[in-house]
């Protein structure tokens, strides 16, 4: 005999931090499997990423030129703090200094770590990665699963030749918005409007001339997913090599709360966006 269980009522810790309920986490499940599928039809191979990333590392890759209002670093107490707080001092009366740097960030982007971690790699025809991980962004204002504290990021990244780049973002762009027609999703297609620190930097100018990201959007703005042509910035930064040359890279994104987000939207709750997830995926139960 099956018990059915009582759905628990959730309630989100505070802005910009949710609990998925258990009907929305298992949207989220399908929909990243999904995700998995077209990271196999890229041939991406399975990989983790790490929880925290070098501040130093990042400034080399211009991290903090970029996207410094961004950035979450991580922290610790301090021997005081640490001997305060199990006597019972309240943690909002710790002082300021009661949680120094630890040199690392949270990552606002899963293809970093997976980047660093190949510095100084021969990566010979091309090289296909795919993880999805958690990542973190200090933003202006918090808005449901559109704009959140902490989300998580299914990437795909290519690392090689600069026509193996081209040919990696030609061909997720297909198999994404061939995704979302089946999911019942109209999606737009756009030069995405990164929120570089300083707008009329030289690498903000570049991008609006020549843009190398480009958002797929839900009809109500929300970007849920990218494709991002790096160029070979990475591959001088980090001595990556394709076949001898500095290599060039290229990413497939997906944001995860917000296809879940773009679904609801699209299907008005979460059991008809979930069996129209599952539908799908019995579509190609070989994958």
């Amino acid at each position: 005999m099956t018990t059915t269980l009582p759905t628990p009522t959730l309630r989100d810790p505070g802005p910009g931090l949710v609990v998925l309920d258990p009907d929305r986490a298992r949207l989220f499940q399908e929909l990243d499997q999904l995700f998995t599928t077209i990271a196999d039809e890229l041939s991406g191979q399975p990989v983790l990423g790490p929880p925290l990333l070098p501040a130093q590392a990042l400034a080399r890759l211009d991290y903090f030129r970029n996207f410094p209002h961004l950035g979450i670093a991580a922290a610790r107490f301090d021997d005081a703090a640490v001997t305060a707080l199990s006597s019972g001092t309240d943690v909002g009366q710790l002082p300021a200094d009661a949680t120094p740097a630890t040199g690392y960030m949270l990552p606002s982007a899963t293809c970093y770590g997976l980047l660093l971690s190949l510095e100084g790699a021969e990566v010979g025809e091309g090289l296909r990665l795919t993880a999805v991980g958690r990542c973190f962004r200090n933003e202006t204002h918090y808005e449901g699963l559109r704009r959140l504290w902490g989300f998580h990021m299914r990437e795909v990244l290519y690392v090689g030749t600069q026509e193996g780049a081209r040919e990696h973002l030609d061909r997720s762009k297909e198999l994404i918005l061939g995704l979302a027609g089946r999911l019942g999703l109209e999606l737009g297609f756009e030069p995405a409007n990164d929120p570089f620190f300083d707008k009329d930097g030289s690498r903000a100018r570049l991008t609006r001339l020549d843009p190398v990201k480009y958002e797929f959007t839900a009809p109500d703005g929300t970007a849920i997913a990218s494709v991002n042509r790096h160029r070979n910035f990475f591959g001088e930064r980090l001595a990556l090599t394709s076949a001898g040359a500095t290599a060039h890279s290229a990413c497939t994104a997906f944001g995860v709360e917000r296809w879940v987000h773009a679904m609801l939207l699209a299907h008005g709750d979460a059991d008809r966006a979930l069996e129209r997830v599952r539908t799908v995926r019995a579509e190609h139960p070989e994958r």
